[in-house]
């Protein structure tokens, strides 16, 4: 091999370097992204939490999507707000609302402008007993589970949320528990905005149905040994 084979060979080997370097980045920005915007949302920082989705962002909730910063202000400055904070951002006495998303597999496109996330996300939720304004349409104290497939952009050198996707698996009173859980109605949501003042512009649909039902959320990447799509055998 020649000297200019060696200095080529190895001008190739520090870009990929530097490529896996910046991925390695681009994943790190982007679970601080997403754990911050739980963060954001135990303490009704419902501002905040707008602020990480990209200008044309999407929401998937409840049966429900919600498309660019107004329409996703509409579910956190006015449905969850007034719901869960009185209409202050900030918390609110006696509130709980702790989200804990684990397990992130986070996969980068190779021009690295985009990238897929899968979290699961358990929720623990409470009213105390010693609030004077409770909330009559939420539990007193409630468990919930459910499992981001998320996507993400990077927008003048920042990672934002483009699609925030949250099936949700189940919310149960504390005392009741998983088994006896009642099952959500699906989808949860049945009026659009503007019939719904902060409702969403569109009715999902193709939600994923919740407990009892185990139906699998799919995953956005394939097998890391045999590189195929995991499909179970009873797939619709």
């Amino acid at each position: 091999m020649t000297l200019e084979d060696r200095l080529a060979a190895a001008e190739d080997a520090i870009g990929q370097l530097q490529h896996d370097l910046a991925v390695q980045q681009d994943i790190e920005a982007i679970r601080k992204l997403q754990i911050s915007y739980c963060y954001y949302m135990d303490k009704g920082l419902y501002d905040e939490a707008v602020d990480c989705f990209a200008p044309d962002g999407e929401l998937q909730f409840m049966g429900g999507i919600w498309r660019g910063t107004d329409s996703i202000r509409r579910l956190y400055c006015g449905r969850l707000r007034n719901s869960f904070t009185n209409g202050i951002n900030g918390p609110a006495y006696g509130m709980m609302c702790e989200h804990w998303p684990t397990q992130d597999v986070i996969s980068v496109a190779m021009d690295r402008q985009s990238a897929k996330g899968r979290w699961r996300c358990t929720l623990m939720g409470a009213q105390h007993d010693s609030k004077k304004d409770t909330n009559p349409r939420l539990p007193r104290q409630w468990w919930e589970h459910g499992m981001y497939e998320n996507r993400y952009v990077r927008q003048d050198g920042v990672w934002k949320i483009a699609c925030h996707a949250y099936h949700l698996f189940t919310q149960v009173d504390y005392e009741m528990g998983w088994a006896a859980a009642k099952p959500i109605p699906s989808p949860f949501l049945t009026a659009t905005f503007p019939e719904d003042p902060n409702g969403p512009d569109e009715i999902n649909g193709n939600a994923h149905p919740a407990w009892p039902n185990t139906d699998l959320v799919p995953f956005h990447y394939v097998h890391p040994v045999t590189g195929k799509p995991v499909v179970p055998e009873n797939a619709c």
